[in-house]
């Protein structure tokens, strides 16, 4: 097959189109990983939490990583190195880690890479439960940060310093589905000796690389769309040899590592992303269409609209469409959102990525510590709802939001 300029669209061996990665994902190494004269087409679940070893010194060899091979579940496992092999072609890194969930990479990123007395730029539109674990526990270890809009590049240059080791930031942030530039904000990041750590999570490396685009860390809750159906917690690091020396180490020592189980169902999540997502993102399109239209919505946020404060943006950050969340404001409030919910034609499922459209309320769930004050400040109401779109058809997922509102 030819491009319209008379090109070969066919993908050198090492030049994969997710599509192909995300196909093959569980059948590609499977001779590398599980030793058989035979290759079976499923891989196997290895649930052993020990391997025998010959004598001492190939013990030795094997912790040390001096040689290849398993010893310890909490250190490796060939469901594991399955799974981060193909997120390694899919982020186009050079290492990968695979922790229990996406907190725990979060928490891996920070332990492996900073120390007492080290700065953070925290972005100040994270999901909650990051923002708790890098304001509240990393200062607990001594870990100080600065909380900044990362949309505003001349606020990021103002607030790094010489002692800010990490720069953490969303690609699409939540709930607010903001688009930040992670280029620019590579740039700033480097030019202060700092790292840029991307939470990929809303967009997965189906719409975009960070590390392509100059991150040194990207992370994913492998828990959300890659996986995508709500039966998997499981976290993803990804990043380049010269940021990894610690990573091994912090992954064991603090027990973040992924289990065999939760491993093979994301590699067999893995196999459809690629399609899911591009059914998920045209239902968004047409679903954040649908709201704008509708009295009873007072604000959308969606990337792909023209009106959004990132489309220019999120036109060189994103690629094959814009994600698969919707954010809108109900006018009414609390009660609006209950009675929302109440007509039962959308699960209300504090989390996304799912098969099936589902809804969150950012003000019970994962901003409800923020005060009054706080959540205004980030644009958050009591009337904001978060809608992860799925891959129904887009009739039924407008049918399903229309029956809401007209309840």
């Amino acid at each position: 097959m030819t491009n319209s300029d008379g090109e070969s669209n066919k993908n050198s061996a090492n030049e994969k189109s997710v599509d192909d990665i995300c196909a093959r994902s569980l059948v590609e190494g499977l001779a590398d990983n599980f030793s058989s004269p035979t290759d079976p087409h499923s891989p196997p679940i290895v649930l052993s939490s020990v391997w025998s070893c010959d004598d001492t010194g190939q013990a030795a060899a094997l912790l040390n990583g001096g040689l290849d091979g398993y010893v310890y579940q909490r250190d490796g496992h060939p469901n594991a190195v399955q799974f981060a092999a193909a997120c390694k072609a899919l982020h186009e890194a050079e290492e990968v880690a695979v922790t229990s969930s996406g907190m725990s990479a979060m928490a891996l990123a920070m332990l492996s890479q900073l120390k007492q007395g080290d700065h953070m730029l925290v972005s100040d539109q994270l999901y909650g439960g990051s923002t708790r674990l890098l304001t509240g526990e990393a200062q607990r270890l001594g870990i100080t940060h600065t909380l900044v809009d990362m949309c505003n590049l001349d606020a990021v240059r103002e607030a790094v310093t010489d002692s800010t080791g990490l720069v953490v930031v969303e690609t699409v942030s939540n709930p607010l589905v903001r688009v930040v530039d992670i280029p620019a904000l590579a740039d700033i990041s480097h030019d202060q000796g700092a790292l840029l750590l991307v939470d990929n999570t809303f967009a997965t490396p189906a719409l975009c690389k960070p590390l392509t685009l100059g991150a040194d860390l990207v992370l994913e809750s492998v828990s959300k769309l890659m996986n995508g159906h709500s039966d998997v917690m499981l976290g993803m690091l990804a990043g380049r040899t010269g940021q990894w020396e610690r990573v091994p180490t912090a992954l064991s020592v603090w027990g973040l590592a992924s289990s065999p189980l939760q491993c093979w169902l994301a590699n067999r999540g893995l196999s459809t992303m690629h399609l899911r997502i591009r059914q998920c993102c045209d239902n968004a399109m047409a679903a954040a269409k649908f709201l704008c239209q509708q009295s009873q919505v007072k604000d959308v946020q969606y990337p792909g609209l023209e009106d959004h404060l990132d489309y220019e943006i999120s036109q060189s950050v994103l690629t094959n469409g814009f994600g698969h969340v919707v954010t809108f404001q109900l006018e009414g409030g609390r009660d609006a959102v209950d009675q929302f919910i109440g007509a039962g034609s959308i699960p209300f499922c504090p989390s996304l990525g799912d098969v099936m459209t589902t809804m969150s309320h950012p003000c019970s769930t994962s901003h409800r510590s923020l005060t009054e004050e706080q959540l205004d400040s980030l644009g958050l109401s009591q009337g904001t709802i978060r809608l992860s779109i799925g891959t129904e058809s887009t009739e039924y997922v407008i049918n399903c939001i229309e029956a809401a509102l007209n309840a």
